[in-house]
């Protein structure tokens, strides 16, 4: 095919997934540069929809960013829950009220239509629906080259590159776990939810021999929900066996009664201390869960896309050539210690998680998820975990080996 126009921009942003797209409206919406998106064309090759979900602290926050959230994205919110639930293992139930703070829901169909939109309005941005072949440095910046869905191979010029595809191998890590999962959209018959309460972690199900499993529950409307079945551990399930997981917790558990399952979403993401490179090349930057902005021991990553995509927004306005972290090193560090306790099964990991939620008041507990506590903070938290295991286990991390493993199977936890 011949060779299509060149295409020049001071962004160029591959893939148009939550990094993606966040950063590019961030960029366009502050002014700091001109931006294009080569996102695929629309096709098998594009990932199914997905489900994201955060916290923010609109209430009393003038722009909605409390923990790194952006409210211009309130248009494409589908749920907003202001309680959280934990069942803990012995069954026993845990409300808690983390005003200002609301957990929030977004479908990346819409987020997408809507930053689509904003995007088409702008001066500054452009979306390129093509397929990226290669990423490489140029003098003077980057070019990118992509197929388009008619063939034609274009070039693209730019400043820098932001790449959120993902990576075809994990870097090295200590201690690699996956969190995956499969989710049902169900409809019940009779009213069966509470739409004001999301359960975070229900622990009423069968723990596995190694790791930890739980239910996720968001409901819709009274008799609309999302219910799913998740596992910290070092292997995904099948198909049929997240299936049957699901089925004993939504019959047996939740005792929904008779529903019908309209959608189904399953996915897989890597929870590892791997160091992940935010630099692929001297104008070549990697961003989303590929620069390692998923959070090690939790899986939230939507609330730490929009933190760093102002951090690099902020980055490019001053002029500085390089981008900082998604989180601060004594967050990792942190999240490194426990994912050692849980692999080795030092902690038990439904009791670790119940007492962080008992324990720990609201808002600093989500602070703490977050990654935003203070020190201060976060040694009163430390002394009510089981410090015996977590002070052996923190010694041990620095002196484990790094070995590599193969990046898991494509998915995205909806958090």
């Amino acid at each position: 095919m011949s060779q299509g126009p060149v295409g020049t921009s001071d962004v160029v942003i591959v893939g148009g997934g939550a990094a993606g797209l966040s950063l590019a409206h961030r960029l366009v919406a502050d002014g700091v540069a001109t931006v294009t998106v080569v996102e695929r064309p629309d096709g098998p090759a594009r990932p199914p929809e997905r489900t994201w979900c955060y916290w923010d602290q609109a209430a009393g926050d003038g722009d909605g960013d409390g923990d790194g959230t952006d409210d211009d994205f309130g248009e494409a919110v589908t749920a907003t829950w202001p309680l959280l639930r934990v069942h803990g293992p012995d069954g026993g139930p845990l409300t808690v009220d983390p005003a200002p703070s609301r957990y929030r829901m977004v479908r990346s169909t819409a987020f997408e239509r809507l930053v689509h939109a904003r995007l088409a309005r702008s001066a500054g941005g452009r979306l390129l629906r093509a397929t990226a072949d290669s990423v490489r440095d140029v003098p003077g910046g980057a070019e990118v080259r992509c197929t388009a869905a008619d063939g034609r191979t274009l070039t693209l010029r730019c400043r820098y590159v932001f790449d959120s595809r993902p990576l075809r191998a994990l870097p090295p890590a200590r201690t690699r776990l996956l969190q995956h999962f499969r989710g049902w959209f169900v409809r019940t018959r009779a009213d069966r939810f509470d739409p004001a309460v999301a359960d975070l972690m229900d622990f009423r199900v069968p723990q596995p021999r190694h790791g930890l499993a739980f239910g996720y529950v968001l409901p819709l409307a009274p008799d609309r929900a999302l219910v799913e079945y998740t596992e910290f551990s070092r292997t995904p399930l099948t198909t049929a066996a997240y299936e049957a997981a699901l089925g004993h917790y939504a019959r047996e558990v939740l005792r929904l009664g008779e529903f019908t399952v309209d959608t189904a979403e399953q996915g897989v993401i890597p929870m590892t201390d791997a160091r992940f490179p935010r630099r692929a090349g001297a104008a070549v930057f990697r961003i989303g869960t590929a620069g390692g902005a998923t959070r090690p021991a939790t899986g939230y990553t939507f609330a730490a896309v929009q933190r760093h995509s102002r951090a690099i927004a902020a980055a490019l306005r001053d002029g500085r050539g390089s981008v900082p972290a998604p989180h601060g090193r004594r967050a990792l560090a942190m999240d490194a210690v426990l994912l050692r306790a849980l692999d080795t099964g030092r902690i038990d990991g439904p009791a670790f998680f119940t007492g962080l939620f008992r324990r720990t008041p609201p808002q600093r507990l989500l602070r703490f998820l977050d990654g935003a506590t203070s020190v201060r903070e976060e040694w009163g938290i430390g002394l009510r975990t089981p410090v015996g295991p977590m002070l052996r286990t923190a010694l041990e991390v620095p002196f484990l080996p790094r070995r590599s493993h193969p990046a898991p199977g494509t998915g995205e936890r909806p958090r």
